[in-house]
């Protein structure tokens, strides 16, 4: 299994687009086999630099890559690319 881990940092005022984004990526539940599960979240610290998180598990790094190229997913991801300022993300087995 493949957790997936996904944080970003954001400029500031654009809480409805990250609303909008972060919805958009659980609604690709159900509509992406490959996904096992997904959760997203605001950090409830502002005194932390990331403002909000992803994570989700894969069967395999095959199954991660099938949803990270998946038109769905890529069309999501293209939304916060105006307020996004930073991203990191961790993939490990487990």
């Amino acid at each position: 299994m493949i957790k997936h881990i996904v944080m970003w940092k954001f400029k500031e005022g654009n809480e409805q687009k990250i609303s909008e984004f972060l919805k958009g990526l659980e609604g690709l539940v159900g509509q992406i086999d490959v996904i096992r599960s997904l959760k997203t979240g605001m950090n409830a610290n502002p005194k932390e630099k990331f403002g909000a998180v992803l994570e989700c598990e894969f069967d395999s790094l095959e199954d991660l890559n099938a949803y990270a190229t998946d038109p769905r997913h890529v069309a999501v991801a293209s939304t916060i690319k105006d307020i996004a300022l930073e991203r990191a993300c961790v993939d490990y087995e487990f």
